[in-house]
Order: structure tokens, then C-alpha cells, then sequence
């Protein structure tokens, strides 16, 4: 019996669906504070990105680091295979976002991570850290959680922006900027004089 497309998304939406409850409840009832200790990172061979949402370790878990806890901190960090990070999304820029900005910075710029920007990095370089990841730069390994396409997608947009052929949108605020009413020769008290 063959199952149909419609009722297999269905089930992945509703496993996803369950793993995310779980999650919610290890950290609810978890009362004591999560610190990254580097012998666990040393132990099971994975960044500390793997299990925690902050890529320097500590605080909040990823869905990985939660599943690794409930198991006692076992040598081995669970896999979980067939699940996408972004299920749907094939814009490369948007899935750059959902997955590489956080470390990366939202234009390539490097936060946590390295700069990527005009850095000329080839493509099958790119596609080796996003599958393998770095362990002493503390990328994680993304394998088996893009599709192919995703995957390629990604891929030519990080290329993009290593060659400075991306078009990157102008950063928005969502404040208006202040109308400074100051000249520099009206040194005050209203004008930030000292």
C-alpha cells in the first residue's frame, strides 16, 4: 500500500509536532541552570552549537541538546535524522537566515562565526562546513537536515555572498533615526556640551 504525499507530511508535521512538546517540557521542568562545560564538547566529539542555542554553549538547548540531556549525557549526541531544519523553505537567502545568521550575522559579516562576505570561499568549501561543520571554529554539522535542494540553494546563496554578488537589503530599524537640531559650535546643556 503506497501512502499518499499528503498523509506522509502530515505525519512529519506531527512528529515534529511531538519532539517540540518534549522539548518544552525537559526545559520546563528542568530547574536548574544549563552551563556548557568544554569536556562535554570534547567528550562526544560536537560543538557546543549542537546542543545549545547559544553557538558559545550555555543557556537554552537545541532539540538535539535536550534529547542528549534526557539520555544522561551520553558519549553520543543523538541524531535525528529526517528532520529539517526549515521544512518548505527553498530560498536561499531565507534559509542563510534561519540557519547560518545567527552565528554568521544576517549579511555574512561574522558574529560568532567567521566572516563570510566577500571572502572568495568556493563553493564545495561551503557545502564540506555546512555537511561536516568545524568543530574547533564550533560549526555544527548540518547533515541530513536541509533536502537537496535546500542544500544547493544555501549553498549558492552563502557562495553569493563570499563573492559580494548577493544582494543584500539595506539593514531596517524600526525606529526613525532622531533629528539632531545641534551645530558643533552650540556646545550646551540641550546640545550634549559638557
Amino acid at each position: 500500500m503506497k501512502l499518499k504525499p499528503w498523509f506522509i507530511h502530515y505525519l512529519q508535521l506531527l512528529a515534529i509536532a511531538g519532539i517540540a512538546i518534549f522539548v518544552l517540557l525537559a526545559i520546563s521542568s528542568s530547574s536548574n541552570s544549563v552551563y556548557a562545560l568544554p569536556e562535554y564538547s570534547h567528550r562526544t566529539g560536537e560543538s557546543c552549537a549542537v546542543c545549545h542555542a547559544n553557538p558559545g554553549g550555555g543557556g537554552p538547548r537545541t532539540l538535539r541538546g535536550a534529547l542528549w540531556a534526557a539520555r544522561g549525557k551520553a558519549d553520543e549526541v543523538p541524531v535525528l535524522p529526517g528532520v529539517l531544519i526549515a521544512p518548505g523553505v527553498d530560498d536561499g537567502a531565507e534559509l542563510f537566515e534561519i540557519a547560518c545568521a545567527t552565528c554568521h550575522g544576517l549579511h555574512g559579516e561574522g558574529l560568532f562565526g567567521r566572516v563570510i562576505v566577500n571572502t572568495g570561499v568556493k563553493p564545495e568549501k561551503i557545502r564540506a562546513n555546512i555537511l561536516r561543520g568545524r568543530l574547533l571554529s564550533g560549526m555544527p554539522s548540518f547533515e541530513g537536515m536541509f533536502t537537496e535542494a535546500q542544500l544547493q540553494a544555501l549553498i549558492d546563496y552563502t557562495s553569493a555572498l563570499a563573492t559580494g554578488q548577493a544582494e543584500i537589503p539595506p539593514l531596517q530599524y524600526p525606529l526613525e533615526s532622531p533629528a539632531f537640531n545641534c551645530a558643533p559650535q552650540s556646545a550646551s546643556v540641550f546640545c550634549g556640551g559638557n
